[in-house]
């Protein structure tokens, strides 16, 4: 930051350029993406709020996460009511697009009529 300034001093600099600082207490943070997940560990969270937005300042010590990949069951009877209600007997794109819908029947019967 600044060298050669007190942290109380710089704190009180702040407060009169209205910027508001407050240490959270927190024991993990976790950012969690796509495809993956940041962990911060023993993590020193600063909240810093300054003309009506708040903003974070995170640090301490970082970790990857691969997300676990849930496979959705699809029973037959879900393919014979999509493919009844489609009217499509190609199971394998049924099949895949209750896949793309996570197993939900009546997004992937609009998905299959092109709605």
């Amino acid at each position: 930051m600044m060298p050669n300034i007190d942290p109380r001093t710089l704190k009180t600099m702040m407060t009169r350029m209205g910027i508001k600082s407050t240490d959270i207490p927190a024991t993990r943070v976790v950012i969690e993406g796509l495809d993956k997940n940041i962990v911060i560990e023993d993590p020193q969270v600063l909240s810093i709020e300054a003309q009506g937005s708040v903003s974070f300042q995170i640090s301490g010590r970082v970790v990857e996460e691969a997300k676990a990949i849930e496979k959705v069951e699809i029973s037959e009877d879900d393919i014979n009511t999509v493919k009844e209600q489609t009217g499509i007997g190609d199971e394998g794109a049924v099949r895949k697009a209750l896949e793309e819908t996570n197993g939900d029947i009546a997004e992937a019967i609009i998905k299959l009529k092109g709605g």
